[in-house]
């Protein structure tokens, strides 16, 4: 079904056509909840083998949507009911933000892939606190995924995250610093070591809740390295690893600005990521990130290391039965090799 309807989707421009689904998506949850049961029991997939405590929060099962989506937590009720076994909304500004010029967001069915340009927009951390007080209470773990405003410098970058930590904190179960998006002027050159030894030393005073790093997949593994030790011993709980991509020799005819996901990105970011596991497997918790639409992904991805994968650009591509699909091949492919528990797969090529 989901295919056919795709077809008029796609007729739409991709920025109107996510408008469309959120305000859809909203709708649902605002008004009309009865239908997400039984919408929960078409696209969700439960098994105890699929659940696991992780710092405290359980997860139903390791298949997360990555930040960028639901920008505004405007969506949570009706994202669960999809089956999702956590969200990361935002990313959240202290100020509302209107983002980079239009068009700013472009698709690619050949390849599975998007781009996208969009700058933060969103509608800022009063407006997005207030959406997400009606659903916290989601049998669910939310994760705020938290930036700096376009037009604050210096001081001011680590004044905006120390005010939506503050925001955030009793209202979400974990926060992600997001330094790595390409679309905020000079934000990822505030992927070094010294200032994420002052951001984390902030936020562990602000907060116990526990805190990610969210980094680039363009970054040299030397600097990767770095950034991430530094950010663990500065309180880091977890690396959630990797945002969109600046390599555009990935997919051909991209435009030469913005950030590219989707399936062009997979290789780049799980290189990256089994580097990364190689180095903090059992040091942190890992989440990958980056071209994921299948179980076999998913499952390689927990094989090196990764406790919790994310997706978003598989949802557009595969429709709203993807997190059910994928979690039901995921519990075949171990019970196949004979792992009785999600626990057992984590990390296993790194035993």
């Amino acid at each position: 079904m989901y295919q056919n309807i795709k077809k008029y989707i796609y007729k739409l421009d991709p920025e109107t056509a996510h408008n469309l689904i959120e305000k859809s998506l909203y709708f649902l949850g605002e008004y009309l909840p009865y239908l997400l049961k039984p919408m929960s029991e078409k696209f969700s997939y439960e098994d105890r083998m699929l659940e696991q405590k992780i710092l405290g929060m359980t997860f139903q099962n390791p298949v997360g949507l990555a930040a960028g989506f639901d920008k505004n937590a405007s969506m949570l009720p009706a994202l669960k009911a999809l089956g999702f076994g956590f969200v990361e909304f935002g990313t959240v500004t202290p100020r509302p933000q209107e983002g980079n010029p239009k068009p700013r967001l472009f698709r690619y069915p050949k390849y599975n892939s998007i781009q996208n340009a969009m700058g933060f927009n969103n509608e800022g951390l009063e407006e997005v606190k207030s959406n997400l007080l009606k659903h916290y209470s989601l049998n669910m773990p939310i994760a705020a995924n938290i930036g700096k405003n376009r037009t604050s410098k210096d001081k001011k970058i680590v004044e905006d995250y120390e005010v939506l930590i503050d925001g955030f904190k009793d209202i979400s179960d974990f926060l992600v610093i997001n330094l790595s998006s390409p679309n905020t002027p000079g934000l990822r050159d505030l992927q070094s070591k010294q200032f994420i030894e002052e951001l984390f030393c902030m936020a562990q005073e602000k907060t116990d809740k526990p805190l990610f790093l969210k980094i680039a997949p363009d970054l040299d593994i030397v600097d990767v390295f770095e950034i991430c030790h530094v950010a663990i011993e500065n309180g880091a709980k977890g690396i959630v690893a990797t945002n969109t991509t600046t390599d555009y020799s990935l997919l051909p005819g991209a435009q030469n600005f913005g950030g590219i996901s989707g399936e062009v990105l997979c290789e780049k970011s799980f290189e990256l990521f089994e580097a990364l596991a190689q180095e903090f497997f059992t040091k942190t918790v890992l989440v990958s990130v980056g071209g994921i639409s299948s179980a076999e992904e998913v499952y390689r991805r927990l094989k090196a290391g990764a406790s919790l994968v994310e997706l978003y650009s598989a949802l557009i591509f595969e429709g709203p039965s993807v997190t059910k699909n994928i979690n039901c091949d995921l519990l075949e492919l171990m019970k196949k090799d004979g792992f009785k528990d999600i626990s057992e797969v984590i990390g296993i090529d790194r035993k």
